[in-house]
């Protein structure tokens, strides 16, 4: 197979996918993540497809791989902060509580006709911090839905996890490696 290309600048990302011994490059995606869908596992896999697609049509010759995660909690669709404030806002309504974290993700094979989009979800258990942990924990992750980072070792705010490791930290390899099977065939 071509070498993928994936549509994100996330390390964590690029470090699973290096890890599984998969070759790729890098293009960011550079999209407007918005969606009319208020349905947590339709939001990650219109995103992913949009990020996807949207690198793909610069690159129809390449498998493009797209991928986009967010919290659920309460009701809610937490995705990334707008900066310190709003991390402890999303901390705060998350502090013992569980979550669902969806991760959407989509291979785009213009050449090939191939569109490929699922997701996966994994419930996880959110440690009962105090205020001054929370305030501490709200300066980290900007960068991440929910504002934390289940893989960082400094970083406690998960206690249990139910499904797979890699949904949470952003990029489920199960449905990668299912897309890439189909490519390879098609």
């Amino acid at each position: 197979m071509k070498t993928l290309i994936l549509a994100s600048k996330s390390p964590r990302r690029k470090e699973l996918l290096a890890q599984a011994g998969i070759k790729y490059r890098t293009i960011p995606s550079h999209i407007e993540e918005t969606t009319s869908y208020k349905r947590p596992d339709l939001i990650v896999r219109e995103l992913a497809y949009k990020k996807a697609l949207s690198v793909a049509l610069k690159h129809p010759g390449s498998p493009v791989l797209g991928s986009d995660t967010l919290v659920y909690c309460k009701g809610s669709v937490l995705g990334k902060p707008a900066g310190h404030k709003d991390a402890l806002r999303l901390l705060r309504r998350q502090n013992g509580a569980w979550q669902a974290v969806h991760t959407g993700v989509a291979l785009v094979w213009l050449d090939k006709g191939l569109f490929l989009a699922g997701n996966d979800v994994t419930r996880c258990k959110a440690r009962k911090l105090t205020e001054t942990e929370l305030k501490g924990l709200a300066s980290k992750h900007h960068d991440k839905a929910g504002a934390y980072a289940v893989q960082d070792k400094d970083d406690m705010f998960i206690e249990k996890i139910e499904g797979r490791f890699d949904t949470v930290v952003g990029l489920s390899m199960n449905l990668v490696r299912k897309f890439i099977k189909k490519a390879e065939a098609n």
